[in-house]
């Protein structure tokens, strides 16, 4: 891996080649070579950064072995029991019982208020338990009062008839018949009298009493109503209160499970950034590398000469030789001391 790095980042591949070839697409007889390098300072720099990364490549892949997604915070758990546990007001029931049952009675009063009373004025002992009880007492002093005037005009009646000698004589019985009569047309009209306006104060009384009890019990159909009104306002009130409260409460743990979440996932980014932070810095290194000058060296490739060339050349420094020292250079057609003929044409 260290070799493959090396050889990537390594900019000695750069290089470039001037040279001719013989002709004909022949092996070129020189080739200049241009390589590109590192100044000496820079390169263990670059050395150590490749063994680095080769070093990171080889690591193995690290999962994240913390937590990530916050749960629900205990306030959000309270709320939603509290949600699930929400149920109609006790209050309500009760409240509309007693909605119905002073709408009913109220209904009936309003279409028989005689139930009200406990029976009508006209039943039989009716009004008689109205009257009262003194009435007779004070017809009996009208009638005794009477009594005492008839007996009184019957004396001068009688001293009248006296004076005349009429006394006990028919005129004096006829008198006293009719005075009888009168006296007695006078008791009954006396107790008439009486007991019709005993009847009147009765039923005065009567009508008052069941005015009364008509009133109380209108309002005691108000007051239940009202009770109902407020029975049903406080149920109102309580589950608007306990459904508020679980509002509270379910916002406050959210703002606890966002802070929460919010730290979990920035645990999280830190990992990651502590995790590329290696490859950071390398990568930094290589971009300063990168802009640190470089340096070009440049080789001449020459390709060997052909066997025959070099026999060529060896024959001529040879006969060159032999010439100088006043040798012969041919003997029988050849080349002498090397064994070559020179060559004719057929």
């Amino acid at each position: 891996m260290f070799s493959f790095l090396k050889f990537l980042f390594n900019p000695d591949w750069f290089t470039f080649s001037i040279g001719g070839d013989g002709g004909g697409g022949s092996t070129p007889s020189a080739v200049t070579q241009t390589a590109l390098s590192y100044a000496p300072e820079v390169q263990p720099l670059v050395n150590r950064v490749l063994e680095e990364s080769a070093g990171l490549a080889q690591q193995q892949y690290r999962p994240y072995e913390y937590q990530r997604i916050a749960g629900f915070d205990p306030m959000q758990l309270q709320a939603q029991q509290a949600t699930a546990n929400l149920a109609v007001s006790p209050y309500v029931n009760p409240s509309a019982q007693m909605a119905g049952g002073a709408g009913a009675a109220g209904l009936a009063g309003v279409y028989n208020p005689s139930l009200l009373a406990g029976g009508s004025f006209t039943d039989p002992g009716m009004a008689q338990s109205y009257m009262s009880p003194y009435m007779q007492n004070v017809v009996d002093i009208s009638k005794r009062e009477a009594q005492r005037q008839a007996d009184i005009a019957r004396t001068q009646r009688g001293f009248q008839a006296a004076r005349a000698g009429a006394f006990g004589g028919s005129r004096q019985a006829i008198m006293e018949a009719e005075a009888q009569r009168n006296l007695a047309q006078q008791m009954g009209d006396i107790q008439a009298r009486g007991g019709q306006a005993a009847y009147e104060q009765a039923a005065q009384q009567f009508q008052s009493e069941q005015a009364r009890r008509l009133q109380a019990s209108q309002l005691g159909l108000q007051s239940a109503l009202q009770s109902a009104q407020q029975l049903g306002q406080l149920g109102q009130l309580q589950f608007g209160q306990a459904k508020d409260i679980v509002g509270l409460q379910a916002a406050a743990g959210a703002e606890r499970q966002a802070l929460q979440q919010k730290k979990l996932s920035q645990d999280y980014e830190d990992f990651l950034r502590q995790q590329q932070f290696p490859y950071q810095q390398a990568q930094f290194i290589m971009e300063m590398a990168r802009g640190m000058p470089m340096q070009s060296t440049k080789q001449l490739y020459e390709a060997p000469p052909s066997l025959g060339a070099q026999i060529g050349g060896l024959a001529s420094i040879y006969a060159g030789t032999r010439a100088a020292q006043g040798l012969p250079i041919f003997k029988n057609g050849g080349l002498m001391g090397l064994g070559l003929h020179k060559m004719t044409e057929s």
